[in-house]
């Protein structure tokens, strides 16, 4: 096959097609006397199971799951599958817990089992900066401790964390998720608060089935 057979299956850029193979989503391809890229049925497999990934995982997850596969790898290429059904999983579980929690009243007592922002970071593997900064977008309001004026987060402010991280990975702005997460923190079950909530229901499913179709084409892959 040509470059030009691989990429009119997908509708590509014979360029993309040879940028998949230089980036090793493909494995190398053997070359013509005049220079010229030969691929095979085994190309056209690893092409599927990469763009297959791409739509379950993500670019980064899916070029890494198949390079380490090229580099004879294959556990922690399934490893890094697994993490990503893990994120689903973690996923449903916050869209979930979120729902299960409407309706909603502020919370504006001290709360027991505070969490620093170190801590709360870890837990949703972000960096504190990125937390201070849904503090000032209006996402989050911590408590202060009156000994050390550190910020200190609640339950209520580890469940708004959860949403807006959520949302965040949804490509919501961070305005709209500010008003999504006053809604739950004050009335909940508002309309918008519904529709946001239902969008991510669908992109959730979406990716369930797209993690479907990339299992398969991996292991078709690696049948060939």
């Amino acid at each position: 096959m040509r470059p030009a057979d691989l990429a009119r299956e997908h509708g590509l850029s014979t360029q993309a097609v040879r940028n998949y193979e230089r980036d090793g989503c493909l494995p190398p391809a053997e070359r013509t006397a005049s220079g010229y890229r030969v691929y095979t049925a085994v190309h056209a497999a690893a092409l599927r199971a990469y763009l297959a990934l791409v739509a379950g995982h993500g670019h980064a997850a899916a070029g890494q799951i198949m390079r380490l596969v090229h580099d004879g790898a294959l556990d922690d290429a399934l490893a890094v599958v697994d993490q990503g059904h893990v994120q689903l999983v973690r996923d449903r579980a916050t869209l979930d817990a979120v729902r299960s929690a409407l309706p909603v009243t502020p919370v504006d007592a001290p709360r027991a089992g505070a969490w620093t922002v170190g801590e709360l970071a870890r837990r949703l593997v972000i960096t504190p900066a990125t937390v201070r900064k849904w503090e000032s977008a209006g996402i989050l309001a911590p408590a202060r401790d009156p000994a050390t004026g550190h910020r200190v987060y609640g339950a209520s402010d580890v469940r708004d964390a959860e949403l807006a991280h959520l949302l965040r990975r949804g490509g919501y702005p961070l305005d709209h998720i500010a008003t999504v997460v006053q809604q739950v923190r004050t009335a909940g079950g508002t309309e918008e608060l519904a529709r946001a909530l239902a969008d991510w229901q669908r992109r959730l499913t979406a990716r369930g089935v797209a993690m479907l179709d990339a299992a398969a084409r991996l292991s078709d892959y690696l049948r060939v």
